[in-house]
């Protein structure tokens, strides 16, 4: 059996390839985003409480589904919500 020594720089070639196949492997792969939400889930996206989401799902501002006791939220419906409630900021002059 023949003996191979493996230096400082092979290992840092090998770590190099290595590096650079992971990378491509992230970069080809899609990102797959989530279409339905759960209440906890949406809850921490908009920093908001248990109480003020059973509020917009009762003022219809927000609309869900609910399947087996839980309720599930389009992750499209969020963005209209954020999207729609935009405010314009007016540049104010201080004195």
């Amino acid at each position: 059996m023949a003996v191979q020594i493996i230096t400082i720089e092979d290992l840092n070639e090998f770590r190099s390839l290595l590096l650079n196949d992971i990378k491509e492997i992230i970069q080809s792969k899609p990102q797959q985003t989530k279409q339905w939400l759960k209440s906890n889930e949406v809850r921490k996206l908009l920093n908001i409480s248990s109480s003020t989401l059973q509020n917009l799902r009762i003022n219809g501002t927000l609309t869900y589904t609910k399947v087996g006791g839980i309720m599930y939220y389009d992750k499209a419906d969020i963005e209209k919500l954020l999207h729609g409630n935009k405010v314009n900021a007016i540049p104010t002059l201080f004195k």
